[in-house]
């Protein structure tokens, strides 16, 4: 242990105190709230936030800044933040161009539709979720050479302090800690070659992690761009992984994955035009189901978890979700009626069978009916001093992904081959069902819920947000806008204030531990399931005001901070 971590926590952090934005990885602090004029960042871990901070100060835009972030995540929040798993960008630039990067990983060429069932079936116990089988092709290095072309700097300086991170080690947190020694057992049953997530003594606050596998990894992509990792020695060692412990990513897989730039999602709602991600990412379309319908109602009014507002967005909640396990997967491979579930009045007409006061039941509310058509997850924002706003989610999928840690390389590989409908009709990890919209196929991205999303009004960003938490991010997401945009809660109440859950399967409504109590027993009197659980996600939040005024906050629920100035 080179220093003590110092675990301050700022509720508010000044302008001038954040323009001296370093990298101190031996002694560093939490910022949850900070007010900031020019640009900010707000990720899981201070150390990236303070990444992206310092390449905007360097002449980066936020494209870059959000390049230098998720490279330092892969480095300091090695559960969700990753070079071997995937994710989504989207993006509004300064002169009112929208992006959306689909980077999410693949099946394998090797895959097939029945692959995780015995000869009776019947789902194999966890094989979708760890070691080797359960690892799609990784996309997050290809998704950061496609934003590239967006940014300034060269991506050498964009790795620089991720490298640094790596190479030199950085102190972990108590939490860092306490998740580093649960993986324990799993990393010794299910790795072929020795870590560094593994030592001879439990893990406590404040030790140092160093990566130098890591590190060579990460020098190797910012000497050699893309092809560092999909060909030459990196994708040499992870097809070596796969072979020692039975998975199946090839060199091709590797040298064929690409990114995709797709078509934004845009709709409007109460005045704001909302900008968020098409599928493969369930969630823009959820999110857009879910807003629309409960538009029409007087939320505001009602107020705030008042049992009427909260009864409306459960209802809305089950109905999107049953049509995301009915209609949707990768549009590449199935045809998916978006415009047909979108529409305003296809909305009204799911609504048509909510009854106030009464709670509905998810065993007789399928999906709608249509016309033929013509998540462990991390998110970051950035916003830069010209107005260009980037929200990117990356994944594992679970926790520390498949657990597996590619041998010489020093990086953990994602399990989102579960996030496929394994066996149409089976709950995966997050209790999520799918139909065959969703079957495994080879080459083909499996159906996610990251929801990275942008908020705009009179043509300038207002809100750039998004959130972990496997099935509960398009929720999470959803009461995140309707805090901020109907119920006028300020940007820490936005954030931190306590979140609910409904997903169709199992027709129960989660709750925070906080979450009021009154609000509860209304709700189990209607006739609704409340089961308390742990936190619900971990929401980033930028919010930029008329006067310029920027409010960058990360949650409670974690080590998440914000930097900026």
């Amino acid at each position: 242990m080179r220093s003590t971590l110092i675990l301050s926590i700022f509720l508010t952090l000044p302008a001038a105190l954040a323009a001296q934005q370093v990298l101190t990885p031996y002694q560093y602090s939490i910022n949850k709230q900070l007010n900031a004029s020019h640009y900010a960042v707000v990720s899981a871990h201070p150390l990236a936030s303070q990444a992206g901070v310092m390449i905007m100060q360097q002449g980066g835009n936020a494209v870059d800044a959000a390049i230098a972030t998720q490279l330092a995540l892969a480095v300091v929040y090695p559960q969700a933040g990753n070079l071997g798993g995937g994710g989504f960008l989207v993006a509004r630039l300064q002169d009112g161009k929208t992006l959306a990067i689909d980077y999410r990983e693949k099946a394998p060429a090797g895959s097939h539709r029945d692959m995780y069932l015995d000869d009776s079936g019947v789902v194999r116990p966890r094989s979708s979720m760890d070691g080797h089988l359960a690892a799609g092709v990784p996309g997050t290095v290809a998704g950061l050479f496609a934003s590239h072309k967006y940014a300034r700097l060269p991506f050498a300086r964009l790795a620089a302090p991720a490298i640094q991170l790596a190479e030199k080690g950085f102190v972990i947190t108590e939490d860092e800690a306490s998740g580093l020694n649960r993986l324990r057992e799993n990393i010794l049953r299910l790795n072929t070659a020795p870590t560094a997530f593994v030592k001879d003594r439990p893990w406590k606050t404040g030790d140092t992690l160093v990566q130098k596998d890591l590190a060579r990894t990460l020098q190797l992509i910012a000497r050699k761009g893309r092809k560092g990792f999909y060909q030459g020695e990196t994708a040499e060692k992870i097809v070596a992984e796969m072979q020692r412990g039975g998975g199946i990513i090839s060199k091709t897989d590797l040298k064929k994955y690409e990114a995709k730039e797709r078509q934004p999602m845009l709709f409007d709602f109460r005045g704001y035009t909302v900008l968020t991600m098409p599928l493969p990412s369930s969630g823009g379309i959820g999110l857009q189901q879910m807003l629309g319908m409960v538009e029409p109602f007087p939320l505001e009014t009602w107020g705030f978890h008042s049992a009427k507002s909260v009864q409306l967005m459960i209802e809305a909640e089950r109905r999107a979700y049953a049509d995301r396990a009915h209609f949707l997967g990768d549009r590449d491979f199935v045809k998916v009626p978006v415009t047909a579930i979108t529409t305003a009045a296809y909305l009204q007409e799911r609504m048509q069978t909510f009854t106030p006061g009464k709670a509905s039941q998810s065993e007789n509310t399928a999906a709608g009916k249509v016309a033929p058509e013509s998540t462990e997850t991390t998110h970051l924002c950035v916003i830069d001093k010209e107005g260009n706003a980037v929200s990117v989610t990356t994944t594992l999928n679970g926790g520390y992904g498949s657990k597996v840690v590619v041998g010489g390389a020093g990086f953990f590989l994602n399990n989102e081959m579960d996030d496929f409908s394994i066996k149409p009709g089976t709950p995966n990890m997050y209790g999520l069902v799918g139909a065959e919209a969703n079957a495994i196929q080879p080459g083909k991205r499996m159906l996610s819920s990251m929801t990275p999303t942008i908020v705009i009004k009179d043509n300038k960003p207002v809100l750039i947000t998004g959130t972990p938490g496997g099935s509960t991010i398009i929720t999470s997401v959803f009461q995140t806008l309707l805090n901020a945009l109907v119920f006028g809660l300020d940007a820490d109440q936005t954030v931190n204030a306590p979140k609910f859950h409904h997903q169709w399967l199992p027709d129960i409504v989660h709750v925070e531990r906080d979450f009021p109590d009154s609000t509860q027993q209304a709700l189990k009197q209607m006739g609704y399931r409340i089961v308390p659980r742990s936190p619900i996600g971990r929401t980033e939040l930028i919010r930029i005001h008329p006067d310029g005024r920027i409010e960058a906050v990360g949650d409670k629920r974690g080590d998440d901070s914000a930097a900026g100035y």
